[in-house]
């Protein structure tokens, strides 16, 4: 097999990339730690769970939703629960899954978060960008996410989308 080596404008385009993720990602960590006292991927649990139906989503739903892997998800879900965010539920109509609720706790951390967290989102990326460039990054975006996870020749295999891995430890 041949290496499709990246030319020197995707190469340029591809470091551009992993640097600005890295950064906004620590730009995005920084301000929740400092406001809130917790890291992005929480607040993301949060909000997704603050639009859900009643505010609550299955286990399974929620890292599909944000992309993560189980496991990861039940350590962030149980560190939220012991700061009184959240709860877990039964799932009544699967026995086998569970539910994780957003209580009226974690909505008002939200709420006091969001403000804080959206002016950090503009500030890094959306004030840099005119409404044609807006909607070029997100066709870019969901260009890549469709690939990623579609149906195409260059999509990850199921068992490998981050939701369905399984931990080392649960075999």
């Amino acid at each position: 097999m041949t290496t499709r080596w990246l030319t020197p404008e995707e190469q340029r385009a591809w470091r551009a990339y992993i640097a600005a993720s890295l950064l906004l990602e620590d730009a995005l960590d920084r301000q929740l730690q400092q406001e809130a006292g917790m890291p992005h991927l929480y607040y993301s649990v949060l909000a997704a769970l603050s639009e859900a139906p009643e505010r609550r989503m299955r286990m399974t739903d929620l890292a599909e939703y944000l992309k993560i892997t189980r496991s990861r998800l039940t350590y962030v879900v149980a560190r939220l629960e012991k700061d009184g965010a959240v709860r877990r539920e039964a799932c009544k109509w699967d026995k086998r899954g569970s539910v994780t609720a957003l209580t009226d706790e974690g909505m008002a951390l939200l709420e006091r978060t969001a403000p804080g967290h959206v002016e950090t989102v503009r500030k890094a990326v959306f004030d840099h960008l005119d409404p044609e460039q807006v909607g070029q990054l997100e066709r870019i975006c969901t260009g890549i996410k469709e690939a990623l996870q579609g149906d195409g020749p260059q999509a990850v295999a199921p068992e490998e989308l981050p939701w369905r891995r399984r931990s080392c430890s649960s075999g």
